[in-house]
């Protein structure tokens, strides 16, 4: 495994407030560091995942997504700005995160995650992290990850309300055990209508997915293996289900 220098003091002082929490330390500090991650989406939770997550010292992190920044995306994309409407997410996204942490690889994919490219690009990182918006991707994250043996941790928005959860981790569940679905709810939807969400959702959403990501990395904590967390902003009220 690849240490932290034991003498550089300016990465010690980066992550100073990581090592001196004893769920964490020094060596959780290096799993991280030794850690790499794919993002499946750079949107709304994709944003606040890869920007935790790189500020966290992530030693390599995947960005998938094959679209590029609109006017309607910047009420929540918080990765993107005005300048970059009609640029490529995931190439925006590498230099945003770059500039705040230049010792992570950020590795991007313009494309969409889908069954011909799935085994290659997942088979390459240790955990995936839904951000998607798709129930068709969400399948598919969750079939070839558990075909991988690789952790998915889902996250998934709408209007005021999020769900976070574990898959296909330590004997855990799988997504599709959840939500089995059939052939019409495994397919992308072709309602053209754009469904609401307060802007600040995702943002709720992809930090508790980023600190799921951490905690399985680190063995902080409990992890939400076989278990739903469900939140709605516009009550605050949240519950934690078995599953």
């Amino acid at each position: 495994m690849e240490r932290l220098g034991s003498c550089d003091e300016q990465i010690r002082e980066r992550y100073v407030r990581h090592i001196n929490l004893k769920e964490i330390g020094e060596n959780g500090q290096h799993k991280l560091k030794n850690s790499s991650v794919l993002i499946v989406g750079a949107g709304g939770l994709g944003s606040p995942i890869s920007l935790y997550l790189t500020a966290a010292g992530i030693g390599r992190i995947g960005l998938i997504d094959p679209d590029i920044v609109s006017l309607s995306n910047l009420q929540r994309q918080v990765l993107y700005r005005e300048s970059d409407i009609g640029k490529s997410k995931v190439e925006i996204a590498k230099e945003r995160l770059l500039e705040l942490n230049s010792d992570t690889v950020i590795e991007t994919y313009a494309e969409r995650l889908n069954p011909s490219n799935a085994t290659d690009i997942i088979s390459k990182y240790d955990i995936v992290v839904d951000g998607c918006d798709n129930f068709e991707t969400r399948y598919c994250i969750d079939e070839y990850s558990s075909k991988l043996n690789k952790p998915y941790v889902y996250g998934s928005i709408g209007e005021f309300k999020g769900q976070v959860s574990v898959f296909n981790y330590r004997e855990g569940r799988r997504y599709s055990d959840l939500f089995p679905g059939d052939d019409n709810s495994r397919s992308s939807s072709a309602n053209n209508v754009l469904p609401g969400v307060m802007g600040v959702v995702p943002g709720v959403i992809g930090t508790m997915q980023a600190a799921e990501v951490i905690k399985i990395i680190t063995g902080a904590g409990d992890l939400l293996i076989n278990k739903l967390l469900m939140i709605d902003l516009l009550t605050m009220n949240q519950m934690v289900l078995e599953i």
